[in-house]
């Protein structure tokens, strides 16, 4: 094939024939392994120029670079920890791993492939890890590809980790042990209201796990149980984490789910948010509900859906504030593309360039996302319709939509009892949940939080008058 990269990307003529078609399809695999490699030396420059003119700027030795991952992430449209990740991985590729950068540049190796390599010799020096690029990655004499382009990839990881074994088993094994202060839980949505948990643990630790889980399923279904094999150690897990005695047990654990007083009450069917999740159906959130005693706090939204906002006089977010702005933002930094949970409460425009402490001023964001945009360069600003405009050193600006792309939007008002059973129906799950979101001031349509506690609590500094219905009466 001889197409220009133009015609590449045009895609096949009508009438291509299947081998045609098969060689367009592995042309444009070697168009992005290309792209991926210039990708990755483009990054290297980004860096060695921001560092110089930081440099210039009198910024620290140890402060040079900050911020270029995330403008790497956001120009990839990735999350800033991945764009972190894309950065190191371009560092190494270009000074330390030149074979499998140049097999890049020949079509020959995707990025991930570059990425298991480096994970691989991660451990070992400069000098072995060149070793093993040679070994694995440098064209043969007559210039025909290794091998290795031909490997899978757990093929392509066994033959790095033999290599750096046989170069440097003591930093293979000092590495594993150190491994294990990485232990951790995980958790991320999943289709169908399910969520995926997932730890990463000791091998010893987690073939433990399993197999007690796998031992609990062949004992219940010896004993009859006409559970299947995955459900049975799905359960087990859950009554053994949470503590509950069985399927139909309430475990005592709070989650926050937040949904319209109009789908609370069956009259609509707008999706509700569960923190931590996302989006779920209104019918879901209903049965989930059932039977458990829940506190209503009313949260106001303005006629496009958005909470109202509120504010402080203080440099830093009280925490009804901080919780409204968790509440409103979802619980996912507001950075495009970044899908870690919300650890600080930060000013758009700064507080000392006369930033206000107020909802419409205020994001949350990760620790990344927040070390970032106080790097030299970096400008943030809210908009008019409660989006977040950044504009970082280079000049790009990057919109972050306003919440209400990401949560519930009701046009009417409506008025709920204080403690409520929220459906009449045999729930599949019944999560407890958690009151965290602050409420606002100047309502035109109403939101609810749904929490496990007593009774229904109204925003503080209102008076006993704005609480009466349109008739004058308490709700």
């Amino acid at each position: 094939m001889n197409e220009t990269v133009d015609q590449l990307l045009a895609g096949p003529p009508l009438g291509a024939s299947e081998g045609e078609l098969v060689d367009w399809i592995g042309r444009l695999e070697e168009i992005k392994c290309v792209a991926e490699a210039v990708q990755t030396e483009a990054a290297v420059r980004l860096d060695e120029a921001t560092r110089a003119r930081q440099a210039e700027a009198g910024i620290r030795a140890r402060k040079l670079g900050e911020g270029v991952a995330s403008q790497v992430a956001l120009a990839r449209r990735v999350s800033p920890a991945k764009g972190a990740k894309l950065l190191g991985l371009a560092k190494i590729l270009i000074v330390e791993m030149p074979h499998t950068f140049r097999l890049m540049k020949a079509g020959l190796f995707s990025q991930w492939q570059a990425t298991i390599l480096a994970r691989e010799t991660a451990c070992l020096s400069v000098e072995d890890r060149r070793v093993i690029d040679y070994q694995l990655c440098a064209l043969g004499p007559d210039g025909e590809p290794p091998a290795v382009v031909t490997m899978g990839l757990r093929q392509l990881e066994n033959a790095a980790k033999k290599l750096a074994i046989a170069l440097d088993q003591e930093s293979v094994v000092a590495r594993a042990a150190n491994a294990e202060k990485d232990r951790r839980v995980s958790v991320r949505p999943a289709p169908d209201t399910m969520t995926w948990l997932g730890a990463l643990l000791p091998v010893k630790d987690g073939v433990t796990v399993y197999a007690a889980l796998d031992q609990a399923a062949k004992a219940a279904q010896a004993a009859g149980d006409e559970r299947s094999r995955g459900q049975v150690m799905a359960d087990t897990l859950v009554d053994r984490v949470t503590g509950r005695d069985g399927v139909d047990a309430k475990p005592r654990i709070e989650v926050k789910i937040v949904m319209t007083a109009d789908a609370l009450t069956n009259d609509t069917d707008q999706p509700a948010m569960v923190e931590g999740y996302g989006p779920v159906p209104a019918t879901w959130a209903r049965e989930a509900l059932a039977d458990a005693e829940v506190f209503i706090r009313r949260l106001f939204t303005d006629p496009t859906g958005q909470l109202v906002a509120m504010e402080s006089r203080s440099r830093k977010a009280p925490d009804g504030l901080a919780e409204f702005i968790t509440t409103r933002d979802g619980g996912i930094c507001r950075t495009n593309g970044c899908d870690a949970p919300i650890r600080n409460i930060d000013h758009a425009q700064r507080h000392a360039d006369g930033g206000h402490t107020k909802a419409a001023n205020l994001q949350g964001l990760c620790e990344r996302c927040n070390q970032a945009k106080e790097a030299l360069g970096w400008q943030a600003r809210p908009g008019p319709d409660g989006s977040i405009i950044t504009i970082t050193p280079t000049g790009h600006t990057y919109v972050s939509p306003p919440p209400t792309t990401r949560h519930l939007a009701t046009r009417r008002a409506a008025t709920v009892p204080g403690r409520v059973r929220a459906a009449r129906r045999t729930p599949r799950l019944r999560p407890r949940s958690m009151r965290r979101a602050a409420p606002t001031a100047r309502p035109s349509s109403g939101t609810r939080e749904i929490s496990r506690r007593g009774t229904d609590e109204e925003p503080p500094g209102r008076s006993p008058a704005s609480r009466s219905g349109p008739s004058g009466r308490r709700p």
